[in-house]
């Protein structure tokens, strides 16, 4: 177990702790919940010498705590008051040991994707931030290091969190479009690790300036007022000057994010590069918010949205677009699909070439839930691919880490 120092100083009296207190061994000191009432009884723990924290059991208390707040704001039957006085146990230590555990964490370590969601979500979320650069470049490097050892997850993981919630949509929808256009970049496009680089850390950033915004729309009944639809049309040059206020000096990046919603349809050879980031950017951005639900609508198929993806807006084929599908496929991985055989599977691997990937198959031809997937080749005549089969439709409990498992 990896453990995370904490401060002496930033230990409450007469609050429940949010989660335990070790020693260096890792042996438990005080657990979750224990109240110091006395400052002698610290002078006792600090016998021990250093206290540590584990990142995990931080990273679960910070995740509980952010679902009640999206509860809450959910409920329609809760007041703002009622939200205002949530309390969080131990503020103090509860800041300090997130910053720790961010600093300490295990870069070998499997990625948790709930965790992901949480941490793109507060550094989008707060992009004047002192440690807003440090969050960007942990961010950066876990999406890289697992689209390098494996891709296939990562597609999986991004595409059923964009269908299946609306909770940290702005953040989870970050991380896809990043996923893609890396994707494409590196496998189809050949472009350069500098180029790349840019590109990453402009899907990352391209809507700090409408984060907020972006995860009310998703939950709003109404069309976007007037006012909102300034605050969207102006969000790339608030995310820029956020940028600015950050010391980013990189031009690319920075004018990729200016263009992402301007880029013009058309081959991207002759272009500057932060115009080609910008036209990648802009057709991964429109897929991924079409696979997303909103209050008003349900997701789209994957199939259906790489359709759209595929053409531009003058129905030609787009070429920024046609390298996004080739790189993930038109049945992509976290994706739902019927089959000849009269059973429905996810996509769980990519395959051969777009149309043929491999699926793990959830209810069976009589149309039962499976009590374990069973793998199916669509490169086989009796598994071949009939149809998307939209997330909605899906009537079995679908498990991520159950099913990640079988990418």
């Amino acid at each position: 177990m990896k453990l995370a120092p904490v401060s002496f100083s930033n230990i409450p009296l007469g609050r429940p702790l949010p989660f335990g207190l070790h020693n260096a061994d890792g042996t438990l000191l005080a657990s979750r919940g224990y109240v110091f009432t006395e400052r002698e009884a610290l002078d006792t723990l600090a016998a021990h010498g250093t206290l540590f924290v584990d990142p995990q059991e931080v990273r679960q208390y910070r995740r509980a705590m952010e679902a009640q707040m999206h509860a809450m704001v959910n409920n329609n039957n809760t007041t703002l008051g009622q939200i205002a006085d949530t309390q969080i146990m131990a503020p103090e230590l509860m800041a300090a040991a997130t910053k720790t555990a961010e600093e300490y964490s295990d870069p070998d370590a499997p990625i948790d994707w709930l965790d992901m969601q949480s941490r793109a979500n507060a550094m989008m979320r707060d992009p004047r931030s002192q440690r807003f650069m440090f969050r960007l470049d942990k961010l950066q490097r876990d999406l890289s290091r697992m689209l390098r050892s494996n891709p296939d997850t990562v597609l999986f993981a991004l595409i059923h969190l964009t269908a299946s919630e609306t909770r940290f949509y702005s953040a989870t929808h970050a991380m896809l479009v990043c996923a893609m256009c890396s994707l494409a970049a590196r496998d189809v496009l050949n472009w350069s690790p500098e180029l790349e680089t840019a590109m990453v850390r402009a899907c990352l950033t391209m809507n700090i300036g409408m984060t907020e915004l972006q995860d009310q729309l998703t939950l709003q009944h109404d069309p976007p007022t007037q006012e909102q639809r300034a605050l969207i049309e102006s969000h790339p040059e608030r995310s820029v000057s956020l940028l600015r206020d950050r010391g980013v000096q990189d031009d690319v990046w920075l004018e990729a994010i200016r263009l992402h919603h301007d880029a013009m349809a058309g081959p991207l050879g002759g272009r500057s590069p932060a115009e080609q980031i910008a036209r990648l950017i802009h057709r991964a951005d429109g897929f991924a918010a079409r696979l997303s639900p909103r209050a008003t609508r349900p997701p789209m198929a994957p199939s259906a949205a790489m359709h759209a993806t595929y053409f531009d807006e003058r129905k030609k084929v787009d070429e920024a677009g046609a390298s996004l599908i080739k790189a993930v496929g038109i049945y992509p991985p976290g994706s739902f699909v019927k089959l000849a055989s009269n059973e429905v599977a996810t996509v769980v691997r990519r395959g051969a070439n777009t149309l043929t990937p491999r699926v793990a198959v959830l209810v069976n031809r009589e149309g039962m839930p499976m009590l374990e997937p069973a793998i199916r080749d669509t490169r086989v005549s009796d598994h071949r691919i009939l149809s998307s089969v939209n997330y909605r439709d899906i009537r079995v409990r679908t498990d991520l880490v159950r099913l990640l498992a079988l990418t």
